[in-house]
C-alpha cells in the first residue's frame, strides 16, 4: 500500500479543522453517559466509554474529501460495491460532507432514496445544488443536529458513517436515533481508520479500533455482524440493529 502524501495529512489535520463547536449544557456534566477531562491536542475533553471525542472537521475540508488520490488510498469503489443494498434500498449517509459517497451510491438505488445528512448549512446547499446538477432525484438532503440525523422512523435499510463516528458530540443519542430510523434488521456501517495500526498516518483520535466501536454500538442496541478486511487503511464494520 502506498502511503498517504504527508502534505495532505498536514492539510487535513492542521488547516482544515475548526475549533470545537460543541457547547456543553451546564447540567451535562451530571450525565452518566459522558465524562470530562482537560482536552488533548486534537480532542474535545469529552469522553464516551473511555474514548475521547475528537474535534470536528468543518466543510472547508471539502478539498480533502474530494482529493484525486482518495480512491487509491481508501478503496472507495470496493466500499460501495460491498454495501448490502438493492435497487430499492433506502440509504442514509450521516455526515455526508461533499457527497463523495452519496453521488456514487445514488445510481445503485434508482428505486430507493439516498438521504444525505449534514448539520452544516453550507454543505446542505452544496449537496442540493450538486444533486440538481447531476440529475439525481433520489437524493434528499437532510439537516441533522448533534443528537439526531432527523431521519424518518423505520425507513432506512442501510446507514453509513465514513470517518464521522469518532467526531459525534453525542454518540449515544445519535446511535439511538439512527436505530429508530432503521428498519427491522437494518444495518449501520462504520468506515473508520484502523486504530490498531500505528503505521496509518492519521492522528489517534481520528482512528477507531474494532474493539472500541463494538463496545459503543453494543451498548446502544447493535451487534457486529462483519468486519470487511478489504479496505487498505480503514475498518468496514457492519452492525445490525437488534430488534
Amino acid at each position: 500500500m502506498k502511503s498517504i502524501p504527508l502534505i495532505l495529512i498536514s492539510l487535513f489535520f492542521i488547516g482544515l479543522f475548526s475549533k470545537p463547536s460543541i457547547v456543553f449544557a451546564q447540567n451535562e456534566k451530571e450525565e452518566n453517559s459522558y465524562s470530562f477531562q482537560t482536552p488533548s491536542r486534537d480532542g474535545t475533553g469529552k469522553f464516551y466509554l473511555g474514548r475521547e471525542i475528537s474535534q470536528i472537521m468543518g466543510f472547508q475540508g471539502m478539498q480533502w474529501l474530494e482529493r484525486a488520490s482518495r480512491e487509491r488510498e481508501e478503496g472507495v469503489s470496493a466500499a460501495i460495491k460491498n454495501l448490502p443494498i438493492s435497487e430499492e434500498s433506502n440509504v442514509a449517509d450521516i455526515g455526508a460532507g461533499s457527497g463523495y459517497y452519496i453521488f456514487r451510491i445514488a445510481p445503485k438505488v434508482p428505486k430507493g432514496k439516498v438521504y444525505a445528512v449534514e448539520i452544516q448549512d453550507e454543505a446542505l446547499k452544496y449537496l442540493d445544488e450538486k444533486s440538481e446538477e447531476l440529475g439525481f432525484q433520489n437524493v434528499v438532503a437532510v439537516k441533522g443536529n448533534s443528537y439526531s440525523p432527523n431521519l424518518p422512523e423505520n425507513t432506512i435499510d442501510v446507514a453509513i458513517m465514513v470517518d464521522v463516528y469518532h467526531e459525534l458530540a453525542y454518540p449515544k443519542e445519535m446511535l439511538q436515533s439512527i436505530r429508530r430510523s432503521l428498519k427491522s434488521g437494518g444495518k449501520l456501517i462504520l468506515i473508520e481508520y484502523r486504530g490498531e495500526d500505528a503505521s496509518i498516518p492519521i492522528k489517534p483520535l481520528h482512528k477507531m479500533t474494532e474493539k472500541q466501536a463494538e463496545k459503543e454500538l453494543k451498548e446502544n442496541g447493535y451487534r457486529l455482524v462483519k468486519n470487511g478486511k478489504f479496505l487498505p487503511i480503514q475498518h468496514y464494520l457492519i452492525f445490525e440493529k437488534i430488534d
